[in-house]
């Protein structure tokens, strides 16, 4: 008899060919009907709500099984044959392809033999047993979706869209096919306002979960380490407990000031000066799974003497990959220069730097103040209006926001705020010495992007 178990579809999928072929032998024809059949051994919460509802929003914690969830919603939604143009938008194209299609709970993992999908790559295109077809989107470039229009839509970890709020908006204009177009949202939270937005929508419906709700199918190891390590902490109720979180007092930055000034790719002026800054790993950061990372942020300032955030490019591997990373943003945004911090590397640092690309102008930077001091100057021209980002960057503006007098809250490393605080602080080095002593001063009103002439103000 077969054991009892929470997910037959997970459980088979881990067998090895023997011990398939040997199941299948006992079974037969059962076990397409226990492995297939979502609606057995689903959790309540992971099962689409009742109602007349336009958008579904899972709002979950980190292995909840939200994947699942949108690729089973998609399945059931095309099988009953009331979604033929479907679209799967995610952060990247990467995580297109290998969470939300070839993911181990992705598209094609939740259809029978007999129902797989066709799929094609560059763009993704999936065509369904039932004639439907979906197209994949990514993000970081929401005019894709200008012209295209659907009767459904899968839109996973919108949370940490780059630009959230102009991929929503676009998506929304093209879900205009069949009686009654729908959407679901899978996504860990983050209090950005696009999402505030959508939960507070009566035509949304929200599911609410945590990632112990699925115990029953994630390793023990983990179970335990998250729970010992970030059960409490800020990072935990984020993370495994889906909530939303409202700044911490007194730090440095604000998601009202980086909302604030904020703007699109077309906004961007001219750029005068573009740097790329690097902070080496120094130790294990964020969660359990993740390994050390190198913070590297590209930043610029343009003709109208403003700041921008144009990356954030953080990566966790070896020296050689962050240094590969680091050139290459490099080269991308045709930057004037390569600084990094000496303090945990130090001649290393720009050793392989240089060893990918000898070349490359670098600079290395010294930390002699505390990370605080250091961010202040920074900080004030936020506050003042100085420094857009472009779009959204959420893992960076998460260290922001939770960047107190004491460093960061919880154990999170801010090795993208170091890099950003080096990059700005290069870019501006004589106003970030004297612009602690103007913090009282007033914010200076952003003015209308191409009329600058007012500012007032010189970068260095």
């Amino acid at each position: 008899m077969l054991p009892r178990i929470p997910d037959p579809a997970a459980f088979i999928a881990g067998l090895s060919p023997p011990e398939k072929a040997a199941l299948d032998q006992v079974l037969g024809p059962e076990l397409a009907t226990i492995r297939w059949n979502w609606q057995a051994y689903a959790r309540a919460n992971q099962l689409p709500p009742e109602g007349d509802w336009l958008t579904w929003l899972v709002l979950a914690g980190r292995g909840f099984g939200k994947t699942r969830c949108g690729a089973e919603w998609v399945r059931a939604e095309v099988t009953a044959g009331r979604a033929t143009r479907i679209a799967l938008i995610a952060e990247t194209q990467k995580d297109l392809e290998e969470v939300m299609v070839f993911g181990q709970s992705g598209l094609l993992s939740v259809f029978p033999p007999h129902q797989k999908p066709r799929i094609t790559k560059k763009p993704i295109r999936i065509e369904f047993h039932t004639g439907a077809i979906a197209t994949g989107y990514n993000a970081t470039e929401p005019d894709q979706l200008r012209g295209p229009q659907f009767d459904a839509a899968w839109l996973d970890e919108i949370a940490k869209f780059r630009y959230a709020r102009e991929t929503w908006d676009q998506l929304q204009f093209g879900l205009r096919l069949g009686n009654h177009p729908r959407q679901i949202i899978t996504t860990t939270p983050r209090p950005i306002p696009i999402l505030k937005e959508i939960l507070a929508a009566i035509t949304t419906v929200v599911t609410r979960g945590i990632t112990t709700d699925n115990e029953a199918n994630l390793a023990a190891s983990f179970i335990k380490t998250i729970t010992e390590k970030y059960a409490g902490t800020r990072l935990g109720r984020q993370e495994l407990s889906a909530e939303i979180l409202d700044d911490v007092p007194d730090a440095l930055w604000t998601r009202a000031a980086l909302d604030r000034d904020r703007i699109k790719l077309s906004q961007l002026p001219i750029l005068k000066r573009v740097v790329v800054a690097i902070d080496p790993a120094a130790k294990k950061n964020e969660m359990p799974e993740d390994g050390a990372a190198t913070g590297i942020v590209v930043a610029a300032v343009g003709e109208d003497n403003r700041g921008y955030v144009l990356d954030d490019a953080t990566c966790r591997g070896t020296p050689n990959e962050w240094a590969r990373m680091a050139v290459a943003c490099y080269d991308r945004y045709e930057g004037n220069c390569i600084v990094g911090e000496i303090n945990n590397g130090g001649e290393m640092v720009a050793a392989t730097v240089r060893a990918v690309r000898p070349t490359v102008p670098f600079k290395e930077v010294h930390a002699s103040k505390g990370k605080w001091t250091r961010a202040e100057p920074v900080a004030a021209l936020y506050e003042q209006g100085r420094i857009s980002h472009v779009g959204t960057f959420a893992a960076l503006e998460d260290e922001m926001v939770n960047f107190g007098p004491n460093g960061m809250v919880g154990e999170i490393s801010p090795d993208r705020v170091d890099a950003l605080v080096w990059a700005f602080s290069e870019l501006f080095p004589t106003i970030t010495k004297k612009v602690v002593e103007k913090k009282a001063l007033p914010r200076t009103p952003v003015m209308p992007y191409g009329d600058r002439s007012g500012d007032g103000w010189m970068a260095s």
